[in-house]
């Protein structure tokens, strides 16, 4: 596992994200209100909305905005459906990049994906070019500053909680799942007090490729602006930057 490379991606991005706060929200909103309307409005009892709210706290999505989306579920209608896609393609310099989006308009949301990519040096692949190198991990980050808890004491944690993998950095602590047993671990660890700075079921790139300046601008150009479509939920790159 890329462990700080990972955190270190999750802090550059979660300051980028500050500008665009109430974009992300409102693309968090849309994942609740769907996960609920799937499998109701329940997290107890809904996994998949489970981990929807749980992302969205990671954001610092306020509880108000989080229960207006699962109170839209029971409003009258049938409201809005939304679809999950994933788009599979190839950055500058043949980046493999992955896509995931929650969309109401497959048309525009292909259309858009697209010309995000051709016009940022990339193209669109078909189903399966690029997902085989990307693996599906849970993954908690402990921030380790005010944390009296050494190495030895958190890997007893995490493995009595099931989790696969730990990796340990002045900074934080990485810690991996497989994903279906993401929700145990997670719990058995908040249960012993542990406080997360960043807690999902995420996509890893199995090997990264190391890039220069140009490529690194232009690999970033291409995410911001996928980032920046509302439909767009989550972009994952085997980039190195």
């Amino acid at each position: 596992m890329a462990g700080h490379s990972k955190w270190n991606n999750i802090k550059a991005r979660k300051g980028a994200q500050d500008a665009k706060r109430g974009k992300i929200f409102q693309k968090h909103s849309k994942a609740i209100y769907q996960a609920a309307k799937d499998g109701g409005p329940d997290p107890d009892t809904n996994p998949a909305l489970k981990l929807a709210i749980d992302k969205a706290k990671s954001d610092n999505m306020p509880n108000d905005n989080i229960e207006r989306a699962i109170k839209k579920v029971t409003s009258a209608g049938e409201g809005d459906n939304y679809e999950e896609v994933t788009y599979e393609g190839y950055g500058p310099n043949g980046i493999a990049v992955l896509v995931h989006a929650l969309t109401d308009n497959l048309n525009r949301t292909s259309t858009n994906v697209r010309v995000a990519f051709t016009r940022n040096n990339g193209s669109l692949g078909e189903k399966g070019s690029v997902s085989y190198m990307f693996d599906r991990k849970g993954y908690i980050a402990i921030e380790r500053d005010g944390l009296d808890v050494d190495e030895d004491t958190m890997l007893m944690s995490v493995l009595e909680a099931g989790g696969e993998e730990l990796e340990t950095s002045d900074e934080v602590f990485e810690i991996y799942t497989d994903p279906s047993d993401f929700s145990a671990v997670r719990d058995a660890l908040e249960a012993e007090g542990y406080q997360f700075a960043q807690a999902e079921v995420t996509m890893f790139p199995q090997t990264t490729i190391e890039v220069d300046d140009e490529t690194k601008e232009q690999i970033e150009t291409l995410i911001e602006k996928l980032e920046d479509d509302d439909d767009v939920s989550e972009v994952f790159h085997n980039a190195e930057i």
